[in-house]
């Protein structure tokens, strides 16, 4: 797939411009030089081709004005998407002129090779397009454009789609599998996507706080049409409401999080396996549950656990416990540093999204069903005893199974994980959250339990 990057200095609307070709908010905008450090990334449709939009941090920096220690990190970003570009779009601030900056950056995309031009920001209206014209001198086509009114957006983008070389089978590619990798700063989410990729695509380090933006990294297993292709998605630690500051930057990196869990396919709640499941781990865990996704536990630090005398034999069940509601979610113990288990995540990952789509044979799932009720009775409620006359999966991804009863006023939340737990037995579904709800339905109803008049909600 093409790749179209959006470089520049710092806070000439970049990230602005990207949510506007995007037609989503993506980056985090904000007034503030330095808030985009990694590659953020989204796959759209740009006037019928599918490109890979990429938004940079800035390619060069004026360090007093940014005073972040990661700018060389940042800067290595912006220059590797650079790399992978087949367009580039230089964006400037027209209200600041051309600055040594820029120039700077002009000098650097075009050594590199790739074709690019300028969109010259902030012409807001048509009596600012002359502010445009001074760029011209650069010898590059230059598109006055508004990523905040939309101005000049539309030919900009025309331009670049011109620009851009044939891809065989463009439209072939199956769509990926959305993974979010979520939890608290500072537990090896970004090392884990470095490592699993074995290359620098997202910043690492000590700071709580460097991801700030949900960063999709695509990541394919194989080539051709066999191939296992996924969308990584690198969020910010999400830190406990108490601790966060008050800044919008802080507020946005939690709603990017959120949004990731809530558009994944499979979810990837990383620990500290030193510390163990904190309270915050578990209100990570719980938003998960909330949104119904298939969950995969990744325990990294696992190096530094076996040096404490730590075993797999005696963490997994203690985790099983302080974490009970995540029980259907497999566990896999890996170090990010040593790669020990790395490719476990990868295999759990797959079972969970398999799991989450699979289709239950109706027969099958009553069977399943007789058997535990016959097994174990239902407890009595008030003189009376819940009875299950049908079961149907109605929906996969999240699972769902409406059960037909007496009385849905009759079941125990113990009954209803006993039954839980015999259907997973039964069709496996690890890693994938499963719901039954239950109607009233009388035995001697005549409407066949399985049309879609008894199924409905």
């Amino acid at each position: 797939m093409n790749v179209v990057s959006l470089v520049g200095r710092p806070n000439t609307g970049k990230s602005a411009l990207f949510n506007r070709i995007a037609r989503k908010r993506v980056a985090i905008v904000f007034d503030q030089p330095g808030v985009t450090r990694d590659r953020v990334t989204r796959e759209i449709d740009m006037s019928g081709r599918k490109v890979m939009l990429v938004d940079t941090g800035g390619i060069a920096f004026d360090r007093e004005v940014t005073n972040d220690p990661l700018d060389d990190e940042t800067k290595r970003q912006a220059a590797l998407a650079v790399e992978d570009s087949a367009v580039c779009v230089i964006v400037v601030d027209t209200r600041d002129g051309i600055t040594p900056l820029d120039s700077e950056v002009i000098k650097r995309v075009r050594e590199s090779g790739v074709p690019c031009v300028i969109a010259a920001n902030k012409c807001d209206t048509a009596n600012d397009d002359w502010r445009a014209a001074e760029f011209e001198r650069f010898g590059l086509p230059v598109f006055a454009t508004s990523a905040e009114h939309g101005r000049g957006v539309e030919a900009l983008v025309k331009d670049v789609v011109a620009r851009l070389p044939p891809v065989e089978d463009e439209a072939a590619s199956a769509r990926p599998l959305k993974v979010a990798i979520v939890g608290r700063p500072n537990v090896g989410k970004s090392s884990y996507v470095n490592r699993l990729l074995n290359a620098p695509r997202v910043i690492v380090s000590n700071i709580p706080g460097t991801t700030r933006d949900s960063v999709e990294v695509p990541f394919a297993i194989g080539s051709g049409p066999e191939a296992r292709r996924y969308m990584l998605v690198d969020t910010a630690g999400m830190k406990p409401h108490t601790k966060m500051s008050k800044t919008s930057v802080d507020n946005f990196s939690l709603f990017r999080s959120e949004d990731a869990i809530a558009e994944a396919d499979v979810v990837l709640l990383v620990m500290d396996s030193l510390m163990g499941p904190t309270m915050q781990d578990k209100r990570i865990a719980g938003k998960i549950l909330d949104a119904n996704k298939a969950c995969v536990v990744l325990m990294n630090k696992w190096d530094l656990a076996q040096e404490e005398g730590m075993t797999e034999s005696k963490a997994l069940p203690a985790l099983r416990m302080m974490m009970p509601f995540l029980s259907f979610a497999p566990v896999v113990f890996c170090s990010n540093k040593s790669g020990y288990n790395i490719r476990r995540t990868v295999d759990a990952i797959d079972r969970a999204a398999a799991s989450a789509s699979e289709r239950i044979p109706t027969g099958m799932l009553n069977n399943t069903i007789a058997k535990a009720t016959k097994k174990t009775l239902s407890p009595m409620v008030k003189g009376k005893r819940l009875k299950i006359y049908y079961a149907l999966q109605v929906s996969a991804n999240p699972q769902t199974i409406r059960l037909f009863v007496n009385d849905p006023k009759l079941v125990t939340p113990a009954y209803l994980s006993y039954l839980d737990k015999q259907i997973r037995a039964r069709f496996g579904l690890e890693g994938a959250p499963l719901r039954m709800f239950l109607k009233a339905r009388s035995r001697n109803t005549g409407a066949k339990p399985d049309s879609p008049g008894a199924a409905g909600t």
